[in-house]
């Protein structure tokens, strides 16, 4: 008797050791994009809204435009992998005629809430679940949130230089 409840002990123990592991991935995970949302809004705060409509050239997205983008992948990404209906429509953000300083940080601000107030809400197991992104790329839940992070932070990046050509000066690199 004493080597059944050892066992199960044993098996209690690491399975909640296993718990906690997962639980600290999904709380870091949230550290990571409310840090991406600081950072974020560095940005949109360190370019003058003059600069909002900046192209570097005629074919490429404006300075607003690029973060709207951002702000659609935060959307629809994050509806794919945690279930949450997203308030807008696939492009809706980009499309938006209202393009000033105020209005785009107002709605990329809010994009990245919708990312950090549903990741909350998920478990650890939920994590692991296998979903099929964009009706296209088979990925766990956790896969697809890792690519979310990844778009973001490609087209925030890529407006440092529409800050350098505005005469900005790009935030410090936010790591921590």
């Amino acid at each position: 008797m004493k080597a059944k409840n050892l066992v199960l002990t044993l098996f209690l123990v690491l399975g909640l050791s296993g718990f906690a592991q997962a639980q600290t991935s999904i709380d870091e995970m949230v550290k990571d994009w409310e840090r991406a949302k600081a950072y974020t809004k560095e940005y949109l705060d360190a370019m003058p809204e003059s600069g909002y409509a900046l192209k570097p050239t005629p074919e490429m997205r404006s300075f607003a435009e690029q973060m709207l983008h951002l702000t659609d992948g935060n959307y629809g990404f994050a509806a794919a992998a945690t279930g949450a209906k997203s308030p807008i429509g696939q492009g809706e953000s980009e499309k938006s005629a209202d393009k000033s300083k105020a209005s785009v940080t107002k709605q990329v601000m809010a994009g990245y809430d919708f990312v950090i107030n549903n990741l909350k809400k998920m478990t650890p197991a939920q994590l692991n679940e296998s979903i099929k992104l964009f009706n296209q790329f088979d990925m766990t839940k956790k896969a697809a949130l890792d690519k979310l992070f990844e778009h973001q932070t490609h087209h925030r990046g890529q407006t440092t230089v529409y800050l350098r050509l505005a005469g900005a000066t790009p935030p410090q690199e936010k790591l921590f």
